[in-house]
């Protein structure tokens, strides 16, 4: 706190590193289909704000999640679907809001896959010792 106020900070929650783009569905309703698998893995709960990035061509926007089958699938619907092309690498990120004392505790989950979106590495991030 600083003078009484409670200080929240907008903390990283998990993220899906370098997922491919599987799928691009103009006509469905807005958001991303996410294989459940992965959701699973990166604590991403459906419906959840989710936010893409782009590697390929540097977009960065907002969706929600939805859960998709077991597989690797990622399929961008709606107007999400614009932003990228299929097989565009992208990120797929979570946050949360803790309070100043909760924060430097936090260990969000990473879950690095291959071309295929095939988990190859998961795990939590040490929390910070920076204060």
């Amino acid at each position: 706190t600083q003078k009484g106020k409670i200080i929240m900070r907008k903390m990283l929650k998990s993220k899906i590193h370098r997922a491919r783009v599987t799928q691009c569905n103009i006509d469905y309703e807005g958001s991303i289909t996410i294989g459940r698998h992965l959701m699973q893995s990166a604590d991403i709960l459906p419906y959840e704000q989710v936010e893409v990035l782009d590697i390929n061509n540097g977009a960065r926007f907002t969706t929600y999640a939805i859960e998709g089958d077991e597989g690797g699938e990622i399929c961008l619907n709606g107007a999400a679907a614009r932003m990228v092309a299929k097989g565009d690498k992208i990120i797929i990120l979570t946050y949360c809001y803790l309070g100043d004392d909760e924060a430097p505790d936090l260990s969000p989950n990473l879950v690095y896959v291959d071309a295929q979106n095939v988990i190859v590495k998961s795990k939590q991030a040490v929390p910070s010792s920076l204060f």
